[in-house]
């Protein structure tokens, strides 16, 4: 019999116990975390804020890149997800938090803008007001030359939350490209480039 590597493991527990906060029962690939963290400067002292880490898997890729300069802050909502991260990776910054909480964790330490937010949240599986308000909280909190990375899973792209997130993304970013399929991950995924944050009227 198999035996499952730690991390997928613990996501795959982490999952039946919230299937609906975690909303996978595997963490992503090395190839699509190099895809999804490809934005990460080579070089000066970024700021580089992560949304859902669960276990890690683009925490790695992001500190490989950033390999030892900048800050590295990392938002999860999950208490035992983020106790594994802090502990693997003890010069990341990981707070357990709502990640719609974004600007006051940024005020918080002192940071007002992030140069690079990354994403590994769940978005297919969030109502339209939470995917605004995550939304809200990226756009508010990014530099206004700065970049916004997430993906999706190319077998939910048609998916009513799916098409209405690609609809909000070109709504909300001067440039939203989309990379192609990641055929190496399972299920294979594909990545959202988004720039230039534009500001949405009331």
């Amino acid at each position: 019999m198999t035996t499952l590597a730690p991390e997928r493991s613990a996501f795959l527990h982490e999952f039946l116990r919230d299937p609906f906060t975690v909303a996978a029962v595997t963490p992503s690939g090395r190839s699509l975390s190099e895809a999804v963290t490809m934005t990460v400067p080579g070089a000066g002292e970024p700021l580089v804020v992560e949304l859902g880490p669960g276990t890690g898997a683009f925490t790695a890729a992001i500190q490989a890149r950033l390999a030892g300069r900048g800050r590295h802050v990392a938002i999860e909502l999950n208490a035992r997800f983020a106790g594994r991260l802090a502990a693997r990776y003890p010069g990341v910054d990981v707070t357990v938090a709502d990640a719609r909480d974004l600007r006051d964790i940024l005020a918080q330490r002192g940071h007002r803008r992030a140069d690079v937010i990354v994403s590994g949240l769940p978005w297919a599986a969030f109502a339209p007001g939470r995917q605004d308000d995550l939304l809200d909280a990226v756009t508010g909190s990014l530099a206004p030359d700065g970049s916004f990375t997430t993906f999706a899973y190319t077998h939910t792209r048609w998916a009513p939350p799916a098409r209405r997130l690609r609809r909000t993304l070109r709504a909300r970013f001067e440039e939203v490209v989309r990379s192609r399929t990641v055929w190496a991950n399972v299920p294979p995924a594909f990545v959202y480039y988004c720039r230039r944050p534009v500001e949405v009227q009331p």
